[in-house]
């Protein structure tokens, strides 16, 4: 009775940690904070447009963008800003999907897009065409540089696992576990990377090492949950 007890406390303590959008005890003390709930989008809102029906809704307790959507599309991007930090997320793209996450966003009217002043964490699903690019598959910083390990992502329908780190403008990628992009904002390197780019013609790339995340919205759907934040 006794070695059942035990058993169904245990049980009862992994089912409470895996709760989608909820902080454990321990998250908690390390200073982690949500911003998604699973209920609402008050920590969010549409770049350059502020709150109100969007594309972007709650669904099922996930963090969905409805590509078929009659309301207004646009990014998702972050109240508030960030400059060192470790960011977690799940996610799952429906097929040939497209998206992305996009840090150190400057939210400006003059500023059309997340993309003129945001690096993006590329988010691809695997039966994409361009898949097979190197410098576009999930975890890449977008055109920038391929997988420093290859990672596949997930069976459809599964969840993968992001992280992004960055201190002092050295940022690190992670998919599913292992580390695939790592760069440096503040660098020569980096730098000679942006003038060499199809970015280039926008003033405000990648010249920042803080401001707000962004969430991409494309042509097919997306789903994040588990989006949590830890200032380091």
């Amino acid at each position: 009775m006794l070695a059942l007890f035990f058993c169904l406390l245990t049980t009862s303590c992994k089912e409470k940690e895996t709760v989608p959008n909820t902080l454990t005890d321990k998250e908690k003390n390390e200073g982690w904070q949500l911003l998604f709930d699973g209920k609402t989008l008050k920590n969010w809102h549409i770049y350059n447009q502020g709150e109100g029906p969007s594309s972007w809704l709650v669904k099922n307790g996930t963090l969905y963008c409805n590509p078929n959507s009659d309301a207004k599309k646009g990014d998702l991007v972050t109240n508030e800003e960030f400059e060192n930090y470790e960011l977690s997320f799940e996610w799952k793209l429906e097929s040939e999907g497209n998206s992305g996450v996009f840090i150190n966003v400057i939210e400006r009217p003059d500023i059309d897009a997340t993309y003129h002043s945001g690096p993006e964490y590329q988010l691809l699903e695997d039966t994409h065409p361009d898949f097979d690019k190197p410098l576009k598959r999930s975890g890449c910083l977008y055109t920038f540089s391929p997988q420093k390990n290859f990672v596949n992502t997930k069976s459809k329908g599964q969840w993968n696992l992001s992280r992004i780190i960055q201190k002092e403008g050295k940022v690190n990628f992670y998919l599913n576990g292992e580390e695939t992009a790592e760069m440096d904002f503040k660098s020569q390197k980096w730098q000679q990377l942006v003038r060499s780019s199809n970015f280039k013609d926008y003033p405000e790339f990648g010249k920042h090492s803080s401001g707000k995340i962004a969430l991409q919205d494309w042509s097919r759907g997306v789903s994040f949950q588990n989006i949590k934040i830890k200032k380091i």
